[in-house]
């Protein structure tokens, strides 16, 4: 493949993120500043093309997603995040608990993973949980399992006393394959103490990473943006989250989620499709050691997801077939979508779509 400056034309390049194309291009890391330039630059086109030269350098065309199902277990929450739609009291009209015959009855045979996240129960012991996970390990004994952000695991040792270290050996030992990367919404005290004051922090969930890597179990990790948060506060985190992989390499990928405005209202402004392209671009530039950067079709729509693949996404999620966290904030996307749209919005990117398990094992490359 060329270098992207022989790919560029530099003539049109925005000068002030010219010289990121030759750090891109030779294959050096890039700094903070660097990111607030990326993030500020009016060259869109020029930015889009950085990163798809970057992703094509750690996967070529190959454009990952996987037959998978989301299942939010409940959405009973003893937090009050400011930011949230889904959680309910209980009582509350709309509150529901599921019963674990209604979780493996919502399982289809065929599926790559299972995502399991729900609410912070006031009265589910964890053992329960670990119920959840035997049993779907007994039924579906491949099935990949990917449950229980940071925050659930720190909940379990701020209610049930039981150490992350202990809860995660035991879902594991139950069947846990990965984890989520939710609940790390953006790494900032001033956002942490005025949207999500009860909430497990920025270092409490990078411990909680730190302590699945060290068990095997692999996982991803997100951002939460388009709210209140700031260009420094976007890359201050991805820095944060790069460190962390610098030390464990654990992290499969990276999941941009756009906040779905909702009834919450924290913005009169939520993200436009530039936004997340540049945020889909950005962090696969800054991300340099996390393979897989995804364009979650739920929070930004198909149209732009298939758009984002020449962003530097490699990865449009999952088929999921129902999802409630999202669709609670009136995200205006389909609850799931069929394999087939997957491969046409994977397609109409000229990129080759490849159907994946959750470790991204490859099971099925549809090449024309």
């Amino acid at each position: 493949m060329g270098s992207i400056l022989e790919i560029a034309d530099l003539s049109t390049v925005d000068k002030k993120i010219e010289p990121i194309f030759q750090k891109v291009t030779n294959g050096k890391r890039l700094s903070f500043q660097d990111g607030i330039d990326l993030f500020n630059t009016d060259d869109i086109h020029s930015l889009g093309r950085m990163a798809d030269y970057k992703k094509k350098m750690i996967s070529g065309d190959k454009v990952f997603y996987v037959l998978n199902r989301h299942i939010n277990p409940t959405n009973i929450c003893v937090l009050s995040c400011s930011f949230c739609d889904f959680a309910k009291k209980q009582g509350d009209s709309g509150a529901y608990e599921m019963s674990i015959d209604e979780i493996l009855g919502s399982i289809d045979d065929g599926m790559h993973e299972v995502h399991i996240v729900g609410g912070h129960h006031p009265t589910w012991k964890f053992e329960y949980y670990e119920e959840i996970v035997k049993s779907i390990r007994q039924k579906y004994p491949t099935l990949p399992i990917k449950g229980f952000t940071a925050a659930e695991i720190d909940y379990f040792y701020r209610r049930w006393k039981i150490d992350p270290e202990e809860s995660l050996a035991r879902l594991k030992e139950a069947g846990l394959s990965t984890m989520p990367g939710g609940g790390a919404e953006v790494f900032s005290q001033r956002i942490h103490k005025m949207l999500l004051p009860g909430k497990s922090n920025a270092s409490r969930w990078q411990e909680i990473h730190r302590m699945a890597h060290n068990q095997g179990i692999k996982s991803n990790c997100t951002i939460l943006y388009g709210h209140i948060e700031t260009i420094e506060e976007r890359v201050d985190h991805l820095i944060q989250l790069r460190s962390l992989q610098d030390e464990t390499g654990g992290f499969l990928a990276f999941i941009p989620l756009q906040y779905q405005t909702g009834t919450t209202q924290l913005t009169d402004h939520p993200a436009t499709p530039i936004d997340d392209l540049k945020m889909i671009a950005v962090a696969r530039l800054m991300l340099d050691n996390i393979d897989h950067i995804k364009a979650y079709w739920v929070t930004i729509g198909g149209e732009t997801a298939s758009i984002s693949l020449n962003f530097g996404a490699d990865d449009l999620d999952g088929t999921i077939v129902k999802e409630n966290i999202m669709h609670a904030a009136k995200a205006e996307s389909p609850s799931g979508l069929a394999r087939n749209k997957m491969i046409y919005l994977i397609k109409e990117a000229r990129k080759t779509p490849v159907e994946r398990d959750a470790l991204y094992s490859e099971i099925t490359a549809y090449e024309d």
